[in-house]
């Protein structure tokens, strides 16, 4: 199957699944009288929604046509798609989506390698293209994981948060994790189709996995953002963390995940101990980005 035809494959499917999490009421449409034979919105009351006929609307949950700008805007309407959905509609379907696409880069600032290490009480990472881990500090190996001793082709969060089975004793709430690192690597695909990287990640864990398969075929979507993170240390027990998202301008594939507690918590005299424990256990140092554990921004954690 060509790209083109599995991007419109995988636009049908998400607009199948976005239907039938619908109901008529939830659209202002009557209810019908007698039971309903499928879950959701019928094609038909999409279509009438959309304003477009009901054999046009078929052929695009098939895959069989492409859809124009303005019917995406009606259908985004008519499912009542969130501004994270209508623009991973929009990706599906080649449409502008109003920023520029540019090469994913995996190389980092010294600006962006020099904030990490200033962060000595706060955990932080940078993700690119897919969730690949780019870059670190010695508190989020402390916290998470040795990201050195991970082959650089193997670097990859969602990767971890499926394949490591320390990280579902890290996270506590390790399936709303799992889940949340799905959408969002459904985000990047659909930016990104042709990025072979991606596609045989998904792959590869569609194989070895079958809570990722079954969320990937979910077509939920979100974008990255900001939350709470609960996790369960084997050296200074549990945290509850903020974490928030900063973009970079200059790399827009690249962003800053920053975790911190708020000061006087539990959670933030914890991350002062494990900042303690890193200072005697792990290396002076912090790991490179792009090494396989030499340079600037390495750090064992032998836990």
């Amino acid at each position: 199957m060509s790209s083109d035809n599995a991007r419109l494959k995988e636009l049908g499917d998400f607009l199948r699944a976005r239907r039938a999490e619908l109901t008529p009421q939830a659209v202002g449409l009557p209810s019908a009288p007698s039971a309903r034979r499928v879950p959701g919105l019928r094609r038909e009351e999409v279509a009438r929604l959309a304003a477009i006929s009901t054999d046009y609307y078929r052929r695009l949950e098939q895959g069989r046509i492409r859809a124009s700008g303005p019917v995406l805007d009606e259908l985004a309407r008519a499912l009542r798609l969130t501004d994270d959905q209508r623009t991973y509609l929009f990706e599906l379907a080649g449409k502008p989506s109003g920023r520029p696409r540019v090469r994913s880069a995996r190389a980092i600032s010294p600006q962006l390698r020099r904030l990490l290490d200033q962060l000595p009480e706060g955990p932080a990472l940078v993700l690119g293209s897919g969730m690949d881990i780019l870059a670190w500090n010695g508190l989020a190996a402390a916290l998470i994981t040795d990201f050195a001793r991970i082959p650089e082709h193997q670097r990859n969060y969602v990767r971890m948060v499926f394949t490591d089975p320390a990280m579902r004793v890290l996270y506590p709430d390790w399936e709303d994790v799992a889940r949340k690192a799905v959408t969002n690597l459904h985000m990047d695909a659909a930016r990104h189709p042709d990025d072979p990287r991606l596609a045989g990640l998904v792959r590869e864990l569609s194989t070895r996995d079958a809570d990722f398969r079954t969320w990937w075929h979910g077509q939920h979507v979100e974008s990255k953002g900001q939350g709470t993170k609960r996790f369960h240390h084997p050296v200074v027990g549990d945290l509850t963390l903020d974490w928030d998202t900063l973009i970079c301008d200059t790399a827009p594939d690249q962003f800053v995940i920053v975790l911190t507690a708020e000061p006087g918590t539990p959670s933030h005299d914890a991350l002062r101990i494990l900042a303690s424990w890193a200072a005697v256990h792990l290396p002076t140092t912090s790991p490179s980005a792009n090494s396989d554990g030499e340079g600037p921004l390495a750090a064992p954690r032998p836990l």
